[in-house]
């Protein structure tokens, strides 16, 4: 058990390709954790575990491991790097202290990257830029150092530099001299000293004054100006021929802050904030920032941050703000998909509980002695859909909950069940996230699914004022029916709140206010299944102001049945339309791209609304459109930028919809209901 000072814990951020994982294996091997190197390629890797991340060769969850280097320590979450796969990355970003970015030399500074980091930014991390793949032919260094700069700001100063051979690094701290092809060596030991001193005022002073400043003092002061962001270390790596890993990992070990030196995690209720100091001895508090199942037992293991106390196999451990305890049971230490026992987590520590159904990802677990909520990042809305059905019937109810446990394992993907459409709907944050996704529920459950492209949630409206009458009279043998309703049908404001505005407005008992329910309910069965093209109705105002009734014949199912009538003859006077989801798009591509796709945007009846000129040679276009137009836009994007495109949209509002579209879609509802 290690203790708190002598831990550090480092999340590996970064686009997909960037070498993340295989960085990790260099350092489990180098550090005696794995007895040979693993391989992404060979599918032998520690952190790719599961099937589908060795199909594919690339990370779909985040993975935990750990390695011990000079008396320290390290904890490491490898994430996903690919923009699909982003809600495990940002759930793991709370559960470090620093975050450690990685860059491919040959690819640049990709999308993924940026938004990593600048979550990373957001949550006040210290940070780190790990330039891997160095041994990349025809790489402009200077131009890569200054499109980093750029883009994550000048405080972005190179702590080594490849050599001349680019077979080792030269540490710029303690050298001031020496070749390399990204710069020269004396210039970036100046502008890294001076970085780093800026951290400390006696130290700059110093400096200042002409004094020199002694390499242990320098090393003493990194963390403080890691810490204060006046430093964002770049270190270069080649992962596959295993050169300046081994200075990465110093790096982590003597200059990254261990959880007593980082800024205290805070828990949040209402306006009352609680500091979590990172004590072993203090009330228990950690965050379960991961959840997984193994692949081959299904036994769920949930990954948990300890801020502070202990936790042992016998601790009463609670959930949020539930009262009623749960045992965590053995205590274990996950190195990728292996997980050993240990004998307690401390304040500062990463474990793993198994079995423990209760836990959910952003959970608070603690001892009793806290209480609130961490303020935690948001994932991207998912907004790419499919719609799911039973390859085999009968399979209905094991692909419910198959589809629930991968929505435990992923805070990105999610299911419901379109009470409008009657589908079943899985959402993700795109194509390959879904296709992926289904491949793990047939390789891991065997359960397949056919999937086709999800009904639009359209809804329907009215735009004029209108009367309706209906009476409802049914003679049989024995007692009658009799139920008869006046009503008024107006528009109410777009996208108003409830849906239906409803007054009974009866006077004098014309019909007793005991079938005011049943005629509501033949209203809103209406309401429900709509009048044009079977969507449910919004943004209308009724009001039922005259009827009639019979003091015997009249019942509940004949007002109910006049209120449905009375309904639909005043929607059919008042000229019914069709209202259609907007969503707000926020597309970041290359800044040469911006013409092709503001031009593709108009065509989908989309409206831009601005954009943005970001570093690094890109641009983000902020644009409202409708949902029916960008159903399959990941693709579409995808192949116009060449890959370096990334969107993400959010319900915005309803509209009309063109009157040309609406025929289409009525004429589509009409050949159904023919059909059926």
């Amino acid at each position: 058990m290690a203790d708190t000072g002598d831990i550090r814990n480092v999340v590996l951020l970064g686009h997909g390709s960037s070498g993340k994982t295989s960085l990790v294996e260099v350092i489990l091997h180098k550090t005696g954790a794995t007895n040979r190197l693993g391989s992404v390629d060979d599918k032998t890797s520690t952190c790719d575990y599961y099937d589908e991340e060795k199909e594919h060769q690339h990370s779909i969850l985040s993975a935990t491991v750990h390695a011990t280097h000079a008396g320290k320590l390290v904890n490491i979450i490898d994430t996903p790097g690919y923009p699909d796969f982003t809600g495990p990355a940002i759930k793991s970003i709370p559960a470090a202290e620093t975050a450690i970015l990685v860059v491919s030399a040959a690819a640049g500074v990709e999308t993924n990257t940026r938004r990593m980091f600048q979550l990373a930014t957001e949550a006040n991390m210290p940070r780190m830029i790990v330039v891997n793949k160095m041994d990349a032919e025809n790489v402009v260094w200077p131009e890569l150092i200054k499109t980093i700069q750029e883009t994550f700001g000048s405080q972005c100063r190179c702590a080594n530099l490849p050599a001349a051979d680019r077979a080792s690094v030269i540490d710029c701290v303690e050298n001031d001299s020496g070749d390399s092809p990204v710069m020269d060596v004396g210039q970036a030991h100046t502008e890294l000293i001076e970085s780093i001193i800026e951290a400390d005022d006696e130290l700059m002073e110093k400096y200042l004054g002409g004094e020199e400043i002694g390499a242990e003092k320098i090393a003493a002061v990194f963390v403080e100006a890691l810490m204060a962001g006046t430093l964002i270390p770049i270190v270069f790596t080649d992962a596959r021929n295993e050169v300046g890993v081994q200075e990465l990992l110093e790096m982590i070990v003597r200059c990254t802050p261990s959880p007593l030196q980082a800024k205290p995690a805070q828990l949040k209720e209402g306006e009352n904030v609680t500091e979590l100091k990172a004590d072993p001895n203090g009330p228990l508090a950690g965050l379960v920032f991961r959840v997984g199942f193994d692949p081959r037992s299904n036994m769920k293991y949930s990954s948990i941050r300890i801020f502070s106390g202990t936790i042992k196999s016998d601790t009463n451990l609670l959930r949020n703000d539930e009262k009623k305890g749960i045992r965590p049971g053995h205590i274990l230490k996950a190195q990728g998909g292996e997980n050993n026992p240990i004998d307690a987590g401390v304040a500062g520590d990463i474990i793993t509980l198994a079995k423990v159904e209760e836990l959910e990802t952003g959970d608070l677990v603690h001892d009793g002695g806290v209480c609130g909520r961490f303020t935690l990042p948001a994932v991207p809305e998912p907004m790419f859909a499919l719609a799911l059905e039973p390859a085999s019937r009968g399979d209905e109810q094991k692909i419910s909950s198959a589809l629930e446990r991968l929505c435990e394992e992923d805070p990105c993907f999610k299911v419901t069940r379109d009470q409008q459409t009657k589908e079943l709907v899985a959402s993700g944050l795109g194509d390959l996230h879904l296709r992926v996704t289904l491949e793990k529920m047939a390789n891991r459950f065997k359960l397949a699914v056919n999937t086709k492209e999800p009904k639009i949630p359209y809804r329907e409206t009215i735009t004029a004022k209108a009367e309706g009458h209906y009476r409802h009279k049914k003679q049989t043998g024995g007692a009658g029916q009799f139920g008869e309703v006046y009503l008024r049908v107006e528009p109410a404001e777009r996208n108003s709140d409830p849906p239906l505005q409803y007054n009974w407005d009866i006077f004098g008992g014309s019909i007793p206010g005991q079938f005011e329910p049943a005629v509501l309910k033949g209203v809103n069965e209406v309401m429900q299944n709509g009048f044009v093209a079977g969507f449910p109705i919004q943004d209308i105002a009724v009001s039922i102001y005259d009827g009639k009734y019979h003091p015997v014949d009249s019942k509940e199912v004949a007002f109910r049945a006049a209120g449905k009538g009375a309904f639909l003859d005043a929607l059919e006077k008042a000229r019914p339309v069709l209202l259609e989801p907007i969503v707000d798009m926020e597309v970041t591509i290359p800044a040469e791209n911006v013409g092709d796709i503001t031009g593709d945007l108009a065509s989908k009846r989309g409206r831009v609304q601005g954009q943005e000129v970001l570093p690094g040679n890109f641009a983000m276009i902020k644009a409202q459109v409708p949902l029916s137009e960008v159903t399959q836009y990941n693709s579409q994007l995808k192949s116009v930028t060449g890959g370096r495109g990334s969107y993400s949209m959010t319900l915005s509002h309803y509209e009309l919809v063109p009157p040309n579209v609406q025929q289409q879609i009525v004429a589509q509802y009409a050949k159904k209901k023919e059909e059926d």
